[in-house]
């Protein structure tokens, strides 16, 4: 929220108050004076008046997770493991799960308390590519090309997907661009075929590529600039 906001929801100022005390360069952020109320801070940021700490912060947390089959992209569960399970972390229910991965698909996950950066990657409009490795009972055939770049046609949600791009690899492979995440997408677009997808594989979202050195079931932080390049 905004800076002045945040301090006149706070008990003991008003909007005059916030004003004043801004104006008088009494607020640091992060350790820097900052005079405008409109700047923006977040429940990361480190907010002092004069030698007063009035929000300690918290530290923004990045994880790169290869997800193996067989665990859920969820919180919890009463069945099977999940992705948190796999972590060994402090406050990890403080963490969320950024582009779920269906039980038995692998692959790229990340893991992070940074609500706004996760949906840069995860919502449509950001038209953050998601590269998956699928593959396939039947032959991949040409024609599939075309039909998952018009866009297809879904009558459940009454809606037509975003562009996909599909590049075969042999007979039986291939690696889809997708640039959104709707209910079970790949297998449905597969299925329009009648092509059941056998192995789904999700080895890149946006710039994020999932590290080669990871195993199954294991993570690691992201890089600074792995963040900032989302």
């Amino acid at each position: 929220m905004r800076l002045d906001r945040f301090l006149s929801n706070l008990p003991r100022f008003s909007r005059a108050d916030a004003r004043l005390l801004l104006a008088a360069g009494r607020l640091r952020v992060d350790g820097a004076t900052v005079r405008d109320g409109r700047f923006e801070v977040r429940e990361f940021s480190r907010i002092e008046l004069d030698d007063e700490l009035l929000q300690a912060g918290k530290p923004a947390r990045y994880f790169m997770l290869h997800k193996p089959a067989g665990v859920v992209s969820a919180t919890a569960h009463p069945e099977h493991r999940t992705v948190l399970d796999l972590l060994d972390e402090p406050d990890k229910h403080e963490l969320h799960i950024g582009g779920r991965l269906d039980l038995n698909s692998t692959g790229l996950l990340l893991v992070t308390n940074d609500g706004l950066w996760s949906r840069r990657l995860t919502e449509p409009r950001s038209r953050q590519g998601k590269v998956y490795r699928v593959t396939t009972e039947q032959p991949i055939g040409a024609e599939y090309v075309e039909v998952f770049a018009r866009g297809m046609y879904f009558a459940y949600e009454d809606l037509t997907t975003l562009p996909a791009e599909l590049r075969i690899l042999d007979a039986h492979n291939a690696l889809l661009t997708l640039h959104e995440g709707r209910y079970h997408q790949v297998k449905r677009m597969f299925g329009h075929f009648r092509n059941r997808v056998i192995g789904l594989h999700r080895e890149r979202m946006g710039p994020l590529r999932l590290d080669p050195e990871l195993a199954p079931g294991q993570y690691r932080a992201l890089h600074a600039e792995e963040i900032a390049a989302v």
